[in-house]
C-alpha cells in the first residue's frame, strides 16, 4: 500500500497535505467534489507544511459563491505573519456555476451537509476534496466499529499463518 501511494505522489503529482480522519467515521459520504481554494501565500506554505486543521470545518453556500468555514491555519512564521492575519477567516471554495447550484439545492432540499475530505496539490495547484455527507447514528457508528475490529481480527489470524 505504501509503493501504491508513492507511484501516485511521483507519477500524478498529487500528495495529500491534510486530510480529515473523522469524516469517514462520522458521516456516509454520498458524493465527492474536488474544488480549488483561495488561499495567502502565508497560507499555501502552510499547508504545504502541514499546519492546517480540517477537523470540525464545514462549507456553506451563500448566494452563488461556497465557502469554507471553520478550517484553521496556523502561520508559517510567527514573526512574519501579519499583524491582522485570522487563522480561522472563511476561504471561498473555485466551484463551477452547475456544481455550486447543485450543492445548494441537494444541501437545502435533503438537509445534508458538506465538508471537507482533504486537501492536496495537483501540479502547482492546492486543490480540496469536499463531500455531500449525511450525518451517521450512533448504532451506524457502532457497526463500524465492529466491523473495524473483525476485520483486524481475520488479518491477524492471516498474518499469523
Amino acid at each position: 500500500m505504501l509503493f501504491i501511494v508513492y507511484v501516485k505522489c511521483y507519477y500524478l503529482n498529487v500528495c495529500a497535505y491534510v486530510q480529515n480522519r473523522k469524516a469517514h467515521f462520522n458521516y456516509e459520504i454520498l458524493d465527492k467534489y474536488e474544488c480549488g481554494i483561495e488561499l495567502l501565500g502565508v497560507e499555501v506554505k502552510s499547508v504545504r507544511g502541514g499546519q492546517m486543521s480540517l477537523e470540525g470545518a464545514f462549507v456553506i453556500i451563500r448566494g452563488s459563491e461556497a465557502f469554507l468555514i471553520n478550517a484553521s491555519v496556523s502561520p508559517y512564521q510567527q514573526a512574519n505573519t501579519p499583524k491582522d492575519y485570522d487563522s480561522m477567516r472563511n476561504r471561498k471554495l473555485l466551484l463551477t456555476k452547475k456544481e455550486i447550484a447543485e450543492l445548494a439545492v441537494t444541501e437545502k432540499n435533503k438537509s445534508l451537509t458538506i465538508i471537507p475530505l482533504a486537501l492536496y496539490n495537483k501540479g502547482r495547484k492546492v486543490k480540496i476534496e469536499i463531500a455531500l455527507v449525511k450525518g451517521k447514528k450512533k448504532f451506524d457508528k457502532r457497526e463500524t466499529i465492529k466491523k473495524r475490529d473483525t476485520d483486524r481480527e481475520v488479518r491477524r489470524e492471516y498474518k499469523g499463518r
